[in-house]
Order: C-alpha cells, then sequence, then structure tokens
C-alpha cells in the first residue's frame, strides 16, 4: 500500500476525474503520483454470431491518432451493466442479441486508472436496422473467424489492451485456449 497524504482533483469532466496523490512510495521516499477515475465502469461484449465470428469495430481513437480494431465497448453510465452491454453493441453495431453471459470483470489500467471493465458474451445476434456508430467515430462494422480474431491479436494488428483482455476472457470461457 502506497500512504497518501493528500490528494487533490487536477481535472474533471463529465466521464473522468484526475487526481494527484501525495505519496510514500515503496522505497520510502515521496512522490506524486496521478490517477484517472473513471466516474462510472465500463462494459465490453464479445459478441458472436452464428458461424462463430466475432464482431469487430474500427474506431478512430483521438488518443492514439488513428484507427483501433476493437470489441464493441463503452461507458455503463452508471446504468445496470447488462443494459449498458445491450446499449454499446446497438449503438457500435446495429446488433442486439438473445443470449447474454458475464465472463468477468478486469482492471485493465491499474496501473494509471480506477477503472473496472465488465465483459460480456453476447449471442444470438440481429440486426436492428439502425444505430449511433457515426458519433462515436466507428468507421467499419465486420465480423471475423474466431481464430483469425486470436491470430489479429497474435499480428497486433489488435491492439486495444481492453479489447484483447476481453477477447481472452471469451476465449477461456470457450474452450479456445
Amino acid at each position: 500500500m502506497w500512504p497518501t497524504h493528500a490528494s487533490r482533483v487536477v481535472y474533471e469532466n463529465p466521464w473522468i476525474r484526475v487526481r494527484e496523490d501525495d505519496v510514500t512510495r515503496p522505497d520510502g521516499s515521496r512522490g506524486v503520483y496521478g490517477v484517472v477515475e473513471t466516474h462510472a465502469p465500463s462494459v465490453f461484449i464479445v459478441a458472436l454470431d452464428a458461424d462463430d465470428r466475432v464482431v469487430l469495430v474500427t474506431q478512430d481513437r483521438h488518443t492514439t491518432g488513428g484507427p483501433s480494431i476493437e470489441v464493441p465497448a463503452g461507458g455503463s453510465d452508471g446504468d445496470d451493466l447488462l443494459e449498458a452491454a445491450k446499449r454499446e453493441l446497438w449503438e457500435e453495431t446495429g446488433l442486439t442479441a438473445r443470449s447474454w453471459s458475464r465472463l468477468g470483470s478486469l482492471a485493465a489500467m491499474n496501473g494509471i486508472s480506477s477503472e473496472i471493465q465488465h465483459v460480456f458474451l453476447a449471442r444470438g445476434l440481429a440486426s436492428s436496422g439502425e444505430d449511433r456508430r457515426a458519433e462515436d467515430g466507428i468507421t467499419d462494422v465486420r465480423t471475423v473467424p474466431f481464430d483469425e480474431v486470436l491470430a489479429m491479436v497474435r499480428r497486433g494488428e489488435i491492439a486495444d489492451g481492453q479489447t484483447v483482455s476481453s477477447l481472452m476472457l471469451a476465449a477461456l470461457e470457450l474452450g479456445r485456449l
């Protein structure tokens, strides 16, 4: 445990708060530790179609300056986690799912953030005929065979850590590893 002597919020918006903590490091020296707090947990959805293909979105990411291939995901906005997962799948892909199971929760960026991501597996997919993907800069939605998705991770084509960890939980659940 890093003893905290003082904290101050240095930035806040509707989604995150950035906090600086005056801490004692494990070696006994004093320092500042920056923490990003999210106002609500996130949800990540590994959606599988009837042909065992994973739904992937390509999204322009301001933070990295380019496109990122990911599973559908987003903030829960304080809503029930399953309802938030259903909303994010629909918003980003236009799909709904008949079957949902929760795969687990992860602290994917625990070196800098308190955010917890909750991962769901969605099956029995159907198109709703509409979506809101343009709002998030999603430029492509496609389905890729599960084995090829794992190869994309191996080749570095899927590099988003939260997507990789979500796919890992799904692979374990489905007996693919």
